[in-house]
This record gives C-alpha cells, sequence and structure tokens, in this order.
C-alpha cells in the first residue's frame, strides 16, 4: 500500500477536477437548443421591374415542369383610364405560420421545419389537391409529368404527380445561398433573411416599416412580406391570388 501523503489542496484539486469531469458528463446528456430561425422573404413591389428573372431562375433551379411553377409574376392594374397605373405582383408559398394546407392535407404530407419553411413529403402525397384549395395564395400546384424523365430525376419538383411549391430553395440555403429568385432578381425587389436576426436587412423593413403580407384577414400568419404596389393589394379577394 503506498505512503503517498496528499496536502489539503492536491485533494481539493482531484475533487475538482472529479465534480467538473461529472458536470460536464452531465450536461453532454442533456438536449442542446436548437437555434431559432424564422426564414422570411419582402417583396418590394416599387422595384419590381416584371422581366420575370426570378420565375426563369426558380425554374432552373428546381427543375420545375412546363405548365407548373413556384414562383409567379402578375400584372396589376390600378384606377380608371386615363388615370390609371400598372404594377407587378410577385407571388408564392408565403410559408405561413398558421399554413391552412397542412391542416387541410389529410395524410399529413405537408408540415413546417424549424426554421419556419413550409414543405412537402412526397412520399406521403396521394395527389388529392386539397392543400391546392386550402392555400388562399394558389401557392400550390400538382406536378403535371406524367412519367418519370431521367434527365431531371434529381429535382422533388418533378416527382410525378405528387404536390409542389415554393420551399426557399432549401438545398441552397443549406449552403449557405439565398434562394435564386432573390439572389438573381437584377432590382433587388426580392429580400430574404431571417426575422429571427434584428441585424437582417428582413427583419429591418417588416419591423421598421411595419410590413404587412398578403390576405391577413385569412388568419395564415404569412411570412412574405410587401413593401410599395398599391393599397388595394391587402384587400385584394382570393380570387385575385387562385392559378387559373
Amino acid at each position: 500500500m503506498s505512503n503517498k501523503r496528499y496536502s489539503r489542496n492536491s485533494v481539493t484539486k482531484m475533487l475538482g477536477k472529479s465534480v467538473a469531469g461529472f458536470a460536464t458528463n452531465f450536461l453532454w446528456l442533456k438536449p442542446k437548443p436548437k437555434a431559432t430561425s424564422r426564414l422570411a422573404m419582402v417583396m418590394d413591389l416599387d422595384k419590381c421591374i416584371g422581366c420575370h428573372a426570378c420565375t426563369v431562375a426558380c425554374k432552373s433551379e428546381n427543375g420545375v415542369a412546363l405548365g407548373g411553377s413556384r414562383t409567379r409574376v402578375l400584372e396589376q392594374e390600378h384606377g380608371t383610364y386615363p388615370e390609371t397605373s400598372r404594377f407587378f405582383l410577385s407571388m408564392m408559398c408565403n410559408h405561413c405560420e398558421d399554413a391552412p394546407c397542412i391542416t387541410a392535407c389529410p395524410n399529413d404530407a405537408i408540415f413546417k421545419k424549424d426554421n419556419g419553411i413550409v414543405d412537402i413529403n412526397k412520399d406521403k402525397c396521394k395527389s388529392f389537391g386539397i392543400c391546392m384549395g386550402a392555400c388562399p395564395y394558389g401557392a400550390i400546384y400538382i406536378n403535371p409529368d406524367s412519367a418519370p424523365d431521367e434527365t431531371v430525376k434529381d429535382y422533388p419538383a418533378r416527382t410525378v404527380a405528387k404536390a409542389d411549391k415554393c420551399n426557399f430553395c432549401e438545398h441552397r440555403i443549406a449552403e449557405g445561398l439565398e434562394p435564386a429568385c432573390s439572389n438573381t432578381c437584377p432590382t433587388d425587389a426580392r429580400i430574404f433573411g431571417d426575422l429571427a436576426d434584428p441585424d437582417s436587412k428582413v427583419s429591418k423593413l417588416v419591423n421598421k416599416q411595419q410590413l404587412k403580407g398578403l390576405l391577413e384577414e385569412e388568419g395564415t400568419k404569412p411570412q412574405v412580406f410587401y413593401k410599395g404596389g398599391m393599397p388595394e393589394i391587402f384587400k385584394a379577394g382570393k380570387a385575385i391570388n387562385r392559378r387559373s
């Protein structure tokens, strides 16, 4: 048996290390708090020139089929001739906080992610189209492809006969990039960012200018906000936002 003597300080240090080690291991077992984010977009209608660069970029990035669209730019007229004016109204999934498409889907195929993105599980989708009727923004469509196409098999948007819509190009966000539409816009009419970050451009625009979304009376709490344009767009009936 060792006759080694330990001083009070050395014993205290050893006990301290043991307690620290136990605490570290105990804390490691606790779940780490998730980083909160609230992804959103601002449409600056005063800057939009209706060039459709956003819609083309979206189709190219996501391989959207002919006849389908994840984002649209509508032409809106205001006033009576000769006192008339025109502006362009950009439309897309609003990634609503209280998304009616989620509750409408009988297969739980539509869900909200921690970052606020509303997405579709293609494996669960049965193409009933109930979600299309539930969305007041006309943001969801059924992919018109009638048969698989090997050349576009890597694009989720091309899953045959499944519901599809904008997901803020989440594959780009995962790589630290912004959505294709806002990245391509030549006039910076689409501003993407995190509302949970008070220093982001999106957060400053929405909070300082008290921006609103479309059809807020529907109670969806849209996360796409609009700046400029005509006040009438916020009073528009559902018909203006439905797909033809």
